[in-house]
């Protein structure tokens, strides 16, 4: 996972979601008025489809594994346990069918003090709660909130996620010495080719643990190599 931007609706669309929230509220607040009211809602949910997509990291990838595409709208706090937040702007996030449908669902764990146990990477930096493992592939969690996240969508006990988070790590490895060569040879199509290529990676949380690295110099060049290590101490100071 990673931070994501939330940016601000535009004023018509934040009073056509502040109206239907008003509609629930008249009809009754509670789960099976909420979903009636979001199944309808056409239009506000394409509109908002489309700010969750610029969003998302990488090429719309899902918020929460960053594996797969995003293709639904996830209410942060289910509509089953906040009808009156069905239309709320700030909790929305774009997921993939299986984290939405398979993992999360109607889950929303919370502490003793009634605080939400899952991250929302549009409120917080993942990294506070979070530490991947760039040799492995698996998260290590470092908090309470880390930890139920981890559970929740099965970020450690889907293979395929573990393994396409190291063969991430690979490609970037890889990417950046590529660049490294040819920015030293003077190639700036190719090295722009390449960092664009980064920038799009399917697995943005494995880019950024590696930039993370550069906090620990030699920690990164023992991890990278002496070629991806260079190219990374030169984009990080650009």
């Amino acid at each position: 996972m990673i931070p994501v931007q939330r940016p601000p609706l535009q004023p018509q669309l934040a009073a056509d979601l502040a109206r239907r929230t008003e509609a629930i509220r008249h009809a009754g607040p509670n789960t099976a008025n909420g979903r009636a009211a979001w199944r309808g809602a056409r239009e506000p949910k394409a509109r908002i489809r489309q700010l969750l997509n610029r969003m998302a990291p990488g090429l719309a990838r899902c918020m929460y594994c960053g594996d797969n595409l995003g293709t639904d709208i996830d209410h942060f706090e289910p509509i089953a346990r906040a009808p009156l937040r069905t239309f709320d702007w700030h909790n929305h996030l774009l997921a993939c069918a299986y984290c939405n449908s398979n993992r999360k669902r109607d889950r929303f764990p919370c502490d003793a003090a009634g605080s939400p146990l899952l991250i929302d990477p549009a409120r917080e930096d993942p990294a506070d709660h979070l530490r991947l493992l760039l040799a492995s592939g698996a998260y290590t969690p470092l908090t309470p909130k880390g930890e139920a996240t981890i559970d929740v969508f099965g970020l450690n006990s889907r293979p395929e996620l573990v393994r396409a988070r190291r063969l991430a790590f690979t490609v970037v490895r890889a990417l950046l010495a590529e660049w490294q060569t040819r920015n030293a040879a003077g190639d700036t199509p190719a090295a722009a080719e390449i960092a664009a290529a980064l920038r799009d990676l399917w697995q943005a949380d494995v880019l950024r643990a590696v930039r993370r690295l550069a906090d620990n110099p030699p920690l990164a060049q023992a991890v990278l190599g002496d070629r991806a290590w260079e190219a990374l101490r030169h984009m990080g100071n650009h």
